[in-house]
């Protein structure tokens, strides 16, 4: 079975990282779905039951979104709330998840330095995502390490830009496949 990737930003026509990492993802159709979030449902109506269906068509699970806010988009809190339902990703019966192997994949705009307990936020990213890894924990999902490209924000004025997102778009396949 495929893993399937489902991709949580806004605008994804305007995100360089976000749209590298797909296009490399996007070489492999018969290792992964991609499964756009906000282009299935520009209205914001998630439809449950066929969120549900991809999620239990696939063996993996990847989460890939830009951090807003030190958190994720409004449609993944959404989506976290509605699909993750009683009887089917925890409660009685609730076990869609159980042995699933989930991941999370961010791109963050802030650099790497200043995700540290001594950087500018004093916080690590580890620790922003930890509702995240909590919520897999909860539902029995086998969490997986988080995949993070860092300092997105410098885009093309950062000297050696391309080159350090075309290695983060090979190393995020590759990523995938250990999950």
């Amino acid at each position: 079975m495929k893993t399937l990737v489902i991709v949580f930003h806004p605008n994804l026509a305007t995100s360089v990282a976000n749209r590298r990492w797909l296009q490399e993802v996007a070489q492999h159709p018969e290792r992964y779905t991609i499964h756009d979030v906000h282009q299935a449902y520009p209205d914001g109506a998630i439809d449950v039951a066929r969120e549900q269906a991809l999620v239990e068509a696939h063996a993996d699970v990847v989460l890939q979104f830009p951090v807003y806010w030190f958190s994720c988009p409004p449609l993944l809190k959404k989506w976290l709330d509605e699909v993750l339902a009683h009887g089917w990703a925890y409660g009685t019966g609730g076990d869609a998840f159980r042995g699933r192997k989930v991941a999370l994949a961010v791109t963050a705009g802030i650099r790497e330095e200043d995700f540290t307990p001594a950087g500018k936020w004093r916080h690590t990213l580890a620790q922003l995502l930890a509702p995240f890894e909590v919520t897999l924990n909860y539902i029995g999902a086998e969490s997986r390490p988080f995949f993070a490209f860092y300092g997105a924000e410098d885009g093309p004025a950062e000297h050696g830009y391309a080159e350090r997102l075309a290695r983060s778009a090979h190393d995020y396949v590759r990523f995938l496949s250990a999950l």
